[in-house]
């Protein structure tokens, strides 16, 4: 029970995190990561908040599980609903980044929130995020993980980009640093389970001749 609580805390921790890392990337108006390139241009063309196209967007990748035979989790079903949540309310209330050294801040501490968040939900063993699934999902299908990603992340790009997203210098430095930040902080926030130990054999009778 202990592990389970454990395991549910770091992942709503890690959600959060998530979007308070979207929220300070987005303020710092540097340039957003590939799907938060869409998000915001999905705001800024057909209005409601970028929070609001996060869930969006996470509830209609997670359909797209249905036809890849992918099972979510609880965590799957938590990121697509709470991340945009999360970065709705960070957007508000976190103060207007003035001068570009505080925006360079801003930027950098998204990056570095945005993969210790990613090893915190990972980690907990409740799911992959809707956007990871549909990736992985491909990907089972005999394509390259590394080509499926890329493929992914280009083609939504190019359309918040079409649609007004912000793409700038933290769009490409988030490209270059997620990768090695997640797998620094995912083998270290793996939460092990127990492996159950066997018990002793029970000794069979002797049969008699």
């Amino acid at each position: 029970m202990a592990l389970l609580v454990r395991r549910v805390v770091q992942l709503y921790t890690g959600l959060a995190l998530y979007g308070l890392g979207i929220a300070l990337q987005v303020a710092s108006t540097l340039g957003n990561d590939p799907w938060d390139v869409l998000h915001q241009g999905l705001s800024r063309r057909f209005g409601l908040s970028i929070g609001t196209w996060i869930v969006i967007v996470g509830v209609l990748a997670m359909l797209l599980w249905i036809p890849l035979r992918q099972r979510p989790g609880v965590g799957t079903v938590s990121n697509a609903l709470l991340v945009g949540v999360f970065a709705d309310v960070f957007l508000a209330v976190l103060p207007h980044p003035a001068g570009l050294p505080v925006r360079w801040g801003y930027l950098l501490a998204a990056i570095l929130v945005g993969g210790f968040a990613t090893g915190l939900y990972i980690g907990a063993g409740l799911g992959p995020g809707p956007r990871d699934g549909l990736m992985t999902g491909l990907a089972a299908r005999g394509h390259s993980i590394r080509v499926v990603r890329t493929g992914i992340e280009l083609t939504v790009l190019g359309a918040g980009w079409l649609l007004g997203g912000t793409v700038g210098v933290g769009t490409l430095l988030y490209a270059v640093a997620i990768g090695p930040l997640s797998h620094l902080f995912i083998p270290k926030l793996a939460i092990k389970r127990p492996v159950p130990v066997a018990g002793p054999e029970p000794e069979l009778e002797p049969v008699a001749s």
